[in-house]
């Protein structure tokens, strides 16, 4: 069986969550990999067929998505391009982690795409959504990378296609310890505020991993650092608390590990504010911003004494054998989204 695995590239949780399918994958069959976006900090130990540019949500530096340079970065005719040549008719499995590329091409030529991502479980009815409706958020999500068939991941098992986190082996293999510090990942804010805001905490040691920064700058109690996979996950290993924003596997690996954890939402980003939601359902502090009126909470936070037990399995084989014998029979149309390509190519 020839297998396409497509992966978002924008952020790291979906080539995270590739690390431990994709040796899965290779038990079923030959598989080809495509990766499209950018902003990932994460490599893939595996060879990648097809690297292409895809649409890439760029993060901002005040807590969003940078609207601006998204669209500077964005080039509708080479996606158009791309779209229209990536040979997704050679493969008998298309499976897909929010990746725009193959989804598209798959839905022009008619060929089933099966979603295997975050953002099928987030788009579930039954999935916490915010109370403040966004339905432009929730229509990019849905359209964004349109599939045939879904399933999902998220925090809870809410409907039955969806799955509890795949937690990948080098967290499942970590030996958690706590040596005090707070762990910080929010690319969406630039190194100044971060500084600002965190060293008002004067108790508290921060360590700080910053996309925006390539050196190491120690102010008081907080060290910013460059992002570093080793060095984060050591950081990791041994905080009291990751403070983070509302992605979907750094949160999960944080509950796995049984740290004190509060996340951030990044503005503006539907599927964060979803599993904000999701997230404050189970127990865990929210707060909108690193403004001072939120100080407060993460004061209380800081000082609390957070306890909140999940049970993830390591079931990554029985999931993908379960996908695989549920892609040969009929998809369910109900799911299917019909958007017109012009219009999102524009």
């Amino acid at each position: 069986m020839k297998i396409l695995y497509a992966i978002q590239g924008t952020g790291n949780g979906h080539l995270s969550r590739a690390q431990d399918i994709v040796p899965v994958l290779q038990k079923k069959g030959e598989v080809d990999i495509v990766v499209s976006g950018t902003q990932a900090d994460v490599t893939l130990p595996y060879p990648i067929k097809y690297k292409l540019r895809g649409f890439s949500f760029i993060f901002g530096k005040k807590g969003g998505v940078d609207v601006w340079r998204t669209y500077l970065k964005s080039n509708a005719k080479k996606l158009y391009i791309d779209i229209k040549k990536i040979p997704v008719e050679d493969y008998d499995l298309i499976l897909n982690d929010f990746e725009p590329v193959s989804a598209w091409a798959a839905y022009l030529k008619k060929i089933p795409c099966i979603g295997l991502s975050h953002q099928a479980a987030v788009l579930n009815r039954k999935a916490p959504k915010p109370k403040k409706k966004d339905r432009l958020g929730s229509m990019v999500l849905k359209k964004y990378a349109p599939t045939s068939k879904e399933y999902g991941f998220h925090f809870k098992s809410y409907d039955q296609n969806i799955f509890t986190p795949i937690i990948r082996k080098r967290i499942r293999d970590l030996s958690p310890g706590n040596e005090g510090h707070y762990t910080v990942y929010l690319p969406a804010y630039d190194d100044k505020k971060l500084l600002k805001s965190l060293s008002k905490f004067k108790k508290t040691k921060w360590e700080v991993f910053s996309k925006h920064n390539h050196k190491e700058v120690k102010l008081n109690n907080v060290m910013i650092k460059p992002v570093s996979n080793e060095a984060f996950l050591e950081s990791f290993r041994t905080c009291e608390g990751i403070l983070c924003g509302a992605g979907f596997e750094t949160p999960a690996e944080a509950l796995f590990l049984q740290k004190k954890l509060m996340v951030i939402p990044m503005k503006g980003q539907y599927e964060q504010q979803c599993n904000a939601a999701a997230l404050k359902e189970m127990g865990i502090p929210v707060v909108k911003s690193l403004k001072t009126k939120h100080h407060l909470k993460i004061d209380n936070w800081l000082e609390s004494d957070q306890s909140i037990a999940v049970d993830y399995p390591d079931e990554t084989e029985e999931i993908i054998d379960h996908v695989i014998e549920n892609s040969s029979h009929h998809v369910d149309e109900s799911h299917n989204i019909h958007p017109e390509v012009d219009y999102f190519l524009k």
